[in-house]
């Protein structure tokens, strides 16, 4: 177990853009590409891998927003059903600690697309709907440490540049086809790129060539091992919002930035019956501990004079990666 949980921590990002991927990982783990196949293959039916492949930075090549409903508790289920049918929904989830309990991530080519789908909600639940679209990113990384080990982050303020909207690329038909391919993640074969190729009508120097160039152009975060947090024994989560100052809310962002145990940190906006825009989200083996870790940080980061919640997940009704190929090109 402990060289399967190797080969997932140390593959999460910087997956090699080589035409034999795997016969890569087997040699820095001094194995046999069969043995690291057999192990991938595993974490895939066992549900502790969700895919190896993108994940895309928020906004670059399409556009997402946070979306939250009011909901009655007994009709939660039948709600987040709602949510579910509409395939630019790739992240629903229950949250206990505010009237506000389902919380579902959008993901589309177009911001059209998104209005559609919260519109459609609106109608159909007849709920109080918050949208809450990216402000500004401090830190987005839900890659896990498996071995106990923080890698330590700058000190980084972003700079009113970085802040600003990034222009969307012009992306060709054949780059969503690439796009479509990836959301299955690598096929588990000797030459997966020239396999995801063959499913998009490109060849492997092409398929290689694009990833490497989104690579340099920060559309993707990262390329790896995408896991399934709760099956490897993170069972607790917690989305922790703070009501801060305009003009403090960049510093403290950062801060929270800079801390291992802050998987995602970001400013979103406020709305009615929402104060609050600066969210971190931390990960841990129970909610115990992440009660006290986020009470740590609320103190340590100057954080506990203004309103804040813990909003716990309580059920996930669905985690997946963005899904672009059912979607229409506008």
């Amino acid at each position: 177990m402990a060289e399967t949980l190797a080969l997932y921590n140390d593959w999460q990002r910087d997956f090699p853009l080589l035409p034999h991927p795997f016969a890569h990982l087997a040699a820095a783990h001094q194995t046999t590409e069969a043995t690291v196949l057999t192990q991938l293959a595993a974490g895939l039916d066992k549900g502790e891998i969700s895919r190896i492949g993108a994940v895309f930075a928020p906004n670059r090549i399409g556009v997402s927003t946070l979306a939250a409903l009011a909901v009655p508790p007994r009709q939660l289920e039948a709600v987040a059903a709602q949510v579910n049918q509409h395939p630019e929904v790739n992240h629903n989830y229950a949250r206990a600690g505010h009237r506000f309990n389902l919380w579902f991530v959008l993901t589309a080519r177009h911001r059209a697309q998104l209005d559609t789908v919260l519109d459609t909600l609106r109608h159909t639940t007849r709920r109080p709907l918050l949208d809450l679209p990216l402000v500004r990113e401090y830190h987005i990384d839900l890659g896990f440490s498996l071995t106990g080990t923080a890698t330590a982050r700058p000190a980084v303020l972003p700079t009113p540049a970085a802040c600003q909207p990034p222009v969307p690329p012009s992306l060709t038909a054949q780059d969503w086809g690439l796009i479509a391919a990836l959301e299955a993640g690598l096929p588990l074969v000797h030459a997966p790129y020239a396999a995801l190729g063959q499913a998009c009508g490109l060849d492997e120097v092409d398929v290689l060539a694009r990833l490497a160039a989104w690579q340099t152009a920060g559309w993707l975060r990262r390329f790896g091992v995408v896991l399934r947090h709760r099956a490897l024994g993170y069972r607790a989560n917690a989305m922790c919002v703070w009501d801060v100052p305009d003009a403090l809310v960049d510093a403290k962002g950062a801060w929270l930035a800079q801390q291992s145990a802050v998987n995602l940190c970001y400013r979103r906006p406020r709305r009615a019956g929402w104060a609050y825009s600066l969210f971190a989200m931390l990960h841990g083996r129970d909610a115990e501990a992440v009660s006290a870790q986020a009470a740590k940080l609320t103190v340590e980061g100057g954080l506990q004079g203004y309103a804040h919640h813990q909003l716990f997940s309580t059920h996930c009704y669905r985690q997946r990666g963005a899904q672009y190929a059912a979607q229409p090109a506008l």
